[in-house]
This record gives C-alpha cells, structure tokens and sequence, in this order.
C-alpha cells in the first residue's frame, strides 16, 4: 500500500517513536511537582520546549504545547482578539484558511464581530496589496495560513507581516504544512503548528505568542503551560513531537528536493496520460511533495475508492466526498474545477517506483469512473439555436457530462442552458467553460434549481 496523504497526517517519524518510548518510562510523573520523578519529568518538558522553540525560531518561553494544532488554533485567535478587544473588533483571515481559523472566525463573528475573508488568485495565494487593504483602525489580528493544506501553495507571510506590523496589528500563522520544511519568515506575532503533520504523534500542537502580543487567554485556565493551555501535559508524546521536528528539519533540504522531483513529474505527466484534467495550485511557490489536479467528468469519492483498491492512499477536497456533499471552500475561492479533486501529498522517503506505479494506474481508474458515470443520458429540449439540458436531481459531475455531451449540437453562437439543482454546478460549469474554451454566460433563476447558460465559442 503506497501512502500518498502526508498533508492529512505524516507517518510516525522513526525517531518520535524511539523518544516516546523511552520517555514513557522517565516522563510519567508531573513536571509541576518538586520530588525526583517530578523534577525528572520537568527535565524533559523543559528540553522539548527549548528544542521545539529553537526549531521553530523563538524563545522558549513563548511556546506553549496544546492538546492538537486545532487546539493551538482556537486558543491563538480567541487570546489574540480578547487581548485586544479595546483596539476593536475586526478580524482578517484568508478565504483558503483551514477550517480550524474559519470555524474561530465563525466564532467571532457570531459574538458581535466583523470579519474579513480576503479572497485568492486562482494560484490560491493571496495577494499582499488585498490583506494591506483590508486592514482598519479597529483590526485586532490577521491569520494567514504558511502553505495551504489541499493545494500545497506557499503564501507570502514575509511581505504580509511587514504590513500587519506597520499597521500595529499582530499576524497569526498557521504553519502545520510547512513548519517540518523550514522556519516561517517574517515578523509575525503568533503561530500554530500541528506535530501529526510533521511525523510526530497526534494530540501535540505548538502555539507560539511573541514577547509584547496582547493576550489574553479564554475559557478556564490553571498554572500549566503560562495558562495558556490547560490540563496535564502529556509528556511522553510532546517529547516525541520536539524530538520528530527536529529530525524532519535536519533532513529536510534534502529530502525537499527530491520530493519536489517527484511532485513535478506527477503535474507534468498527469495531463498527458488523463484528458480533460486540471492541475491547480501555483506551479513553483509550493511546500515539497503536494500536488492536486481534477479530472472532468468524474466523481471524486469514487476515485479515491478505485485508486484505495489499486493500493493508493490519496484524499481529495471534491464537492463530491461524502464527509461533506459540497465543494471545497478552497477550490472554490480559487475558482477552479472542484469535480473529481485529487490531492497527493508524498511524505518523506516515498520511493520513485511507487510514483511511477501511481502514474500507470491512474489513467485507468479515471476511465473506468469516467465509463460509469457517462451512462446517463441527457433529455434534451430543441429551442432553435438552444438546447436545454435538464438535469435537476443529479450530482456533480453529471451536469458536466451532460453539457459536455451537447455542446456540439448547437451552432458557434448557440447556448446550451443546464438545469442543475446542485451547488457544485455553479463551480464547475463555469470551470468547464475556462477549460474548454466556451463562454459562460451566467446564471439565471428556474423553477427548480437554477439554469446555467453556455455559449458554443469553438
């Protein structure tokens, strides 16, 4: 079986594995006790902070570990805009973020604040002159994610740092797809990272609060991590986390490079060996080893489920995933084809014959969806130069199919009007269009649903 969903969570790190194990037996005790097992236990959580914080770039007395990245989140944003609350009540976040700083955001607003969500370019990067406009006099924080979780894209912290600061407003990182490649540039205020994500264990994540950031910690406290994080630490596995990070970071340069090879040959090839496929994300500005493309006409679930019997462990930010039954807030604000989505994100040490293996098989698991689901045949409606294609009670992809299928039965400068009644289509008809070189022309109210109208251009 070829693992192919680091982005999701790294395999554990040999090294995390050795550290656990041996700090079980020296790291059970309570650190915050003065007898032998407590002092010995404060030892080692005293050397995880310090090795984590050189890792990271900070002082150690600025990081602080939580129960998970998502915990670190949370706590982040709500102590960032509680300790500035007499500033005002505005935050900004991106519209690409992970769900933990959406869901924080959602939080606010629904507590009386106004949020901004700057949009992306089709790269999925945002631009730095949109955060710089987006900041007002009563901006508490921004959040801007290092690398984005399902397209792989580097964001430009540096640069959106330099405007945060000169306004007077802390920037809030989050760096869980990025901190195992490399420190975060730039002069931000706060940062949260994940260890699952990097090869350390799960329930360890790092929140870092720089030395002269208002904060103010919600929710109940105790003496524990500066108040910061409460409960018993669990030791054994924040031993595991710093020792991990250390180790990925040491082998990283190298191991970058060649992941980075391996993520090129996987977006140069997979359009010549799968038609209709789209490769999204920015081409060069991208953390190692993450690469996604969608295919047309496919559903996305049922993808992952033929390349999970060919022994492929992949994910995908579909519309078409059962988790959720619609489209990828990333995809859709970058405004790409969101329909038969594939993320394949390396993690270190994936052998080049595995890639290749993946490369054979592909092609054949899209066919075979594609074969499936081409089965369906449209009614249609002949108005003259238009045809309607009614395709209400379906899912994406088969609006997409079925236009694709009637297109050529209308003249150049006749329209094809889809009658879909679900909210994938109002992202992938109009990606189609961008693909395949046909005007849309836009979206107009029906009965049911609604009907998008294309015009046959070529």
């Amino acid at each position: 079986m070829s693992y192919f969903d680091a982005a999701s969570a790294a395999p554990l790190h040999p090294v995390a594995r050795q550290a656990l194990l041996a700090s079980l037996d020296e790291g059970w005790a309570d650190p915050s006790r003065l007898y032998r097992e407590g002092r010995k236990a404060r030892i080692l959580l005293d050397a995880a902070r310090e090795a984590a914080a050189e890792v990271v770039g900070c002082r150690a007395d600025e990081l602080v570990f939580t129960s998970s990245g998502t915990r670190a989140v949370h706590s982040g944003v709500a102590g960032a805009l509680a300790g500035r609350r007499r500033t005002g009540r505005h935050l900004i976040v991106s519209a690409v973020e992970h769900s933990s700083v959406l869901h924080s955001a959602e939080v606010f607003e629904a507590d009386g604040g106004t949020v901004t969500r700057v949009p992306v370019l089709r790269t999925g990067a945002v631009s730095v002159e949109s955060y710089a406009k987006a900041l007002r006099p009563d901006t508490a924080l921004a959040c801007l994610q290092s690398a984005n979780h399902e397209v792989g894209t580097e964001q430009p912290v540096a640069a959106v740092a330099e405007v945060c600061r000169a306004a007077g407003v802390p920037l809030l990182v989050d760096a869980a797809q990025s901190l195992g490649w490399g420190r975060v540039e730039g002069d931000w205020s706060l940062l949260a990272a994940s260890a699952h994500k990097w090869g350390g264990p799960s329930g360890v994540g790092l929140l870092v609060v720089r030395k002269g950031v208002r904060f103010a910690p919600q929710g109940a406290v105790d003496e524990r991590e500066s108040g910061r994080a409460a409960g018993f630490e669990n030791l054994p596995a924040i031993v595991a986390a710093a020792a991990s990070l250390r180790a990925v970071r040491a082998e990283a340069a190298r191991e970058a490079v060649r992941l980075r090879e391996l993520t090129e040959r996987i977006r140069a090839r997979v359009p010549e060996l799968v038609p209709d496929v789209e490769v999204v994300g920015d081409p060069d500005r991208r953390v190692p080893g993450v690469v996604t493309f969608s295919c047309l006409y496919v559903d996305g679930e049922a993808l992952l489920h033929e390349l999970d019997r060919e022994g492929f462990s992949v994910s995908s930010g579909s519309s078409c995933t059962s988790s959720t039954l619609t489209p990828s807030h990333v995809l859709k604000a970058m405004g790409v084809l969101t329909e038969g989505n594939v993320r394949v994100s390396l993690p270190p040490g994936t052998a080049e014959e595995d890639v290749e293996r993946f490369l054979t098989v592909l092609p054949g698991a899209v066919a075979g969806v594609r074969e499936k689901l081409g089965a369906p045949a449209p009614a249609t409606v002949v108005r003259a130069e238009e045809l309607v294609v009614d395709a209400l009670g379906k899912r994406c992809p088969i609006p997409v199919i079925e236009l694709a299928k009637v297109i050529g039965d209308v003249p150049v400068g006749g329209t094809v009007r889809v009658l879909s009644d679900d909210e994938a289509a109002r992202l992938d008809i109009p990606a189609w269009c961008e693909m395949r070189g046909q005007e849309y022309v836009g979206e107009e109210p029906a009965d049911h649903g609604s009907a998008y109208v294309v015009r046959r251009v070529s």
